[in-house]
């Protein structure tokens, strides 16, 4: 089994073109997995066969193509299982392709030197454990016993590592999985240094993710907003709202406050980007009663609006201050 994980160098502002690279992938093989913002695991059993190809042949031609097609480049990294194939793409330089090999021996070779923070799932708080008992490679993991790791970390997080150091990975990649997260973005033509552009620009931002949630019956349990100034650095802050939610003027109010909370003065802008994460259906969610008769009007109206922009188009229905 061959297995690639792909890192797109999508700028912030840019994640809400993860869908058009997916395609890339799919020219090769229908098993892609979606890992947003900005990635991808792509199984190739049987694309090798079939374009009579191997597997960093397959990256290349991957590369290429995105970069022909939508002007962006990726890292890569491909493996025998998503678990390899992530811990590669790790050491991947932007724009190469890390391939570890097939072989047993030489898996167990590149397992040995790793650092446990590279098995995944470890996160830092497991790691830090682990590594206070001298236990910071894959290798020294692999060494200890299944009881110790359990002792440390827990039944199942210690049963989980023991397999990882050794190689063994029953993960697999799922095809056309849900999305945990919606992206949309807001360039500018221009620095823009007016706070009441930006806020404009967060509004439409905002409308366009409540639609799209409603449209694919979802809602949402974090918010997080990127904002790209002139000098190209960006700042990232997230909020997780009150109740997951799906309504356009509960993910405008938490977008206003993170602007606001950066308290920017005279910021050049060059782009805004809002990112709805934790995406759950909506027929399981719940919402707090307010018994406000304007908030259940404003859901109403939202209701209304979206079958006559799912039937006229997406501009059809908008707030007056983004026709103006």
């Amino acid at each position: 089994m061959t297995i690639l994980c792909v890192r797109f160098q999508l700028p912030p502002t840019r994640e809400a073109a993860l869908p058009r690279l997916l395609g890339v992938l799919e020219e090769f093989t229908p098993v892609v997995e979606a890992l947003p913002p900005d990635g991808a695991l792509a199984d190739l059993r049987g694309a090798e066969r079939y374009f009579g190809r191997d597997v960093g042949e397959l990256a290349s031609l991957i590369r290429v193509r995105s970069l022909a097609w939508h002007g962006v480049d990726c890292a890569i990294g491909a493996g025998p299982g998503p678990m390899f194939a992530r811990m590669a793409l790790r050491q991947a330089a932007p724009g190469t392709t890390l391939v570890v090999p097939g072989r047993l021996p030489d898996l167990m070779e590149f397992l040995e030197e790793q650092p446990v923070r590279a098995l995944p799932g470890v996160g830092a708080a497991t790691a830090r454990t682990l590594c206070e008992y001298g236990l910071d490679s894959a290798g020294k993991v692999a060494a200890a016993p299944l009881s110790t790791l359990q002792r440390l970390t827990g039944a199942r997080t210690g049963r989980d590592l023991h397999e990882m150091a050794r190689g063994i990975d029953r993960s697999r990649v799922v095809p056309n999985a849900v999305s945990r997260s919606l992206a949309t973005e807001h360039p500018f033509s221009r620095d823009e240094l007016d706070p009441s552009r930006h806020r404009r620009a967060l509004l439409s931002a905002a409308e366009e993710l409540g639609a799209r949630l409603r449209a694919l019956e979802k809602v949402c349990r974090t918010l997080t907003l990127t904002v790209r100034y002139a000098d190209r650095s960006t700042t990232t802050r997230s909020r997780t709202l009150p109740e997951p939610t799906a309504h356009s003027s509960a993910l405008t109010d938490a977008a206003y406050r993170m602007y606001e909370a950066l308290g920017l003065q005279r910021a050049r802008v060059r782009g805004l980007a809002l990112r709805a994460e934790g995406l759950d259906p909506a027929e399981q969610a719940s919402y707090q009663l307010t018994f406000d008769p304007v908030d259940e009007k404003a859901r109403r109206i939202e209701e209304v609006a979206d079958r006559v922009r799912a039937k006229f188009g997406p501009r059809a229905v908008m707030p007056g201050t983004l026709a103006a």
